[in-house]
């Protein structure tokens, strides 16, 4: 991947030390196991076990989850893998399950540890001659158990880090969906700071939705990953606006996983089903429809990254979000490596999405430039 232009890693993730320790001081779920000679295990990488689906009573704890080797948090070998790609810059993020576990007493004083950990290390690398042009930004995290007045709190604190350039947040939000009325405080936080909210998915769906556990195994992470996560996304920003979210906060300004989910594929649907629902007010019902039309909050409100690995899905993304100008280059970098020497090969997830969009734009540079890079630039507002 060689350019002329800065290129940005929007989606891109990291367990900095704070959280690696927070993670392996957990015994349940989530937790990181570090496997010891009595497991008699050929793999002697930490093991992180972040669904309950991977903390199976029947395996070996040390072949639970998935191995977590210093790829999840060196930033020698985030900036190596940068080179390696051609990418300028990255906007690293915890990587979920984020806080969302934390009781509400110490999730306020965590979130801040890890955020002025993110912070620092951006600082300086940004700041040392060694790493040449190479710039690292971040995505802060909330403390989303922790009181309303403490998650405000922390948004408006990370808006005088220099480096922390908006959120990550899942999909549960305080633990009833983002539709839930009592995240209006923190959604109006958000949209007074104008502060971006990179929404990942985590949770998936239930086993039972693909057959349960035994079919789940069979295909190892394929459901969750290729099928669980999109629709959880979808479901969610569904459940947002028809919820009214982005009636109450028309500042809002959210930036969605996989480009979206289903949600470019399954707009227009969604769009037809709220104009013939008789439960609606606009329809003489007695409950409140969402206002706006769902492509005007597609084409205000939310921007797609472009983790989509092929053109149909990049093309579908571009009609739904309205411009290029609202879709920004990711790899989701360090899930999905090479399964040879990673420390060498270069990364079919990379390749692919690369791929999309010069298969999109073969003759169209400047939309190129700005998908790859120049959206987050503007965006974000990063000093590349």
């Amino acid at each position: 991947m060689s350019a002329s232009y800065p290129v940005v890693d929007i989606h891109t993730h990291m367990y900095p030390p704070s959280y690696i320790k927070l993670l392996s001081s957990r015994t349940t779920v989530p937790y990181i196991y570090q496997p010891t000679e009595a497991d008699n295990s050929p793999d002697s990488d930490p093991r992180l076990i972040i669904l309950a689906s991977d903390d199976d009573p029947s395996r070996p704890k040390a072949s639970r989850g998935r191995p977590v080797d210093s790829t999840y948090s060196s930033f020698d070998q985030k900036r190596s893998f940068m080179k390696r790609h051609g990418i300028s810059c990255s906007v690293i993020s915890l990587a979920n399950p984020w806080l969302d576990f934390l009781d509400p007493e110490s999730a306020l004083e965590t979130a801040q540890g890890i955020n002025d950990d993110l912070e620092t290390a951006c600082a300086k690398n940004n700041q040392s001659s060694d790493h040449g042009s190479l710039k690292l930004y971040a995505f802060g995290c909330l403390p989303l158990s922790a009181p309303a007045k403490d998650i405000v709190s922390e948004i408006k604190r990370l808006k005088t880090l220099k480096h922390v350039k908006g959120v990550i947040m899942g999909t549960t939000g305080l633990g009833k969906g983002l539709d839930d009325p009592d995240l209006d405080e923190v959604y109006s936080a958000l949209a007074s700071t104008s502060t971006l909210v990179f929404l990942h998915p985590h949770y998936g769906l239930p086993d039972s939705a693909f057959g349960g556990p035994e079919v789940v195994a069979r295909s190892g992470h394929v459901l969750p990953l290729a099928l669980g996560f999109p629709l959880e996304t979808t479901i969610a920003v569904a459940r947002m606006y028809l919820s009214g979210v982005f009636d109450r906060h028309p500042k809002l300004q959210f930036l969605l996983a996989h480009s979206g989910g289903t949600i470019p594929f399954l707009a227009g649907r969604i769009e037809s089903c709220v104009a013939h629902e008789r439960e609606f007010v606009a329809n003489g019902g007695h409950r409140q429809g969402p206002q706006r039309s769902i492509w005007d909050v597609l084409h205000t409100n939310i921007y797609l990254d472009a983790v989509i690995y092929g053109q149909p899905g990049l093309r579908a993304a571009l009609e739904a979000a309205g411009s290029v100008d609202r879709i920004i280059f990711g790899t989701d970098h360090p899930f999905f490596p090479p399964l040879g020497n990673e420390h060498e090969s270069r990364w079919l997830s990379v390749e692919s999405n690369k791929g999309a969009i010069d298969g999109t734009f073969p003759h169209d540079e400047e939309a190129k430039k700005q998908i790859l890079g120049g959206n987050a630039v503007r965006v974000l507002g990063l000093d590349i």
